[in-house]
């Protein structure tokens, strides 16, 4: 891969596999490691892509696996979500009460919503980027909209 071809990728989709990465672990120093450690493997793969898709999945595969690595790691570090909230441009109130109840869920549910949601991809295409069942990856979105829907009908019920 030459070194313009990488820079160009790693501009277009860093962004992606930062926010990918966050959605797993909830702590942005973890998904700037896992962001550069994937573009990294970028650097160094001989895969030859078959167009922009290909290359985004690869790289939200690979981060998902780097993201697993951490997670399984006993060196996990927690950051304030309010510190990354900060450095978001959410429109409304209503929509950091959505992005706090999305962060609230457990990993397998956020990177489901995330995925789905966020980056545009059907259940059959998350189930071969995590490796796992597509009805299980319907079966957590399902789930996730559950607890979104009752998490989210009692906070403004008040």
């Amino acid at each position: 891969m030459t070194e313009e071809r990488f820079t160009a990728l790693a501009e277009k989709y860093m962004d992606t596999v930062f926010r990918v990465a966050y959605s797993f672990l909830k702590n942005s120093a973890d998904a700037e490691d896992v962001t550069q450690n994937t573009l990294l493997k970028l650097y160094q793969s001989g895969v030859r892509f078959e167009g922009p898709e290909h290359v985004r999945a690869w790289l939200i595969r690979v981060a998902a696996n780097e993201c697993k690595s951490i997670l399984r790691s006993s060196w996990r570090r927690a950051e304030p979500l309010e510190d990354y909230m900060a450095t978001l441009d959410l429109p409304g109130p209503e929509h950091m009460d959505l992005f706090r109840a999305v962060m609230a869920l457990p990993a397998k549910y956020r990177a489901a919503v995330h995925l789905y949601y966020f980056e545009g991809y059907s259940s059959d295409e998350i189930a071969r980027l995590l490796d796992i069942p597509a009805a299980t990856v319907r079966t957590r979105l399902a789930r996730a909209r559950e607890r979104l829907k009752k998490d989210l009908t009692e906070a403004y019920a008040l």
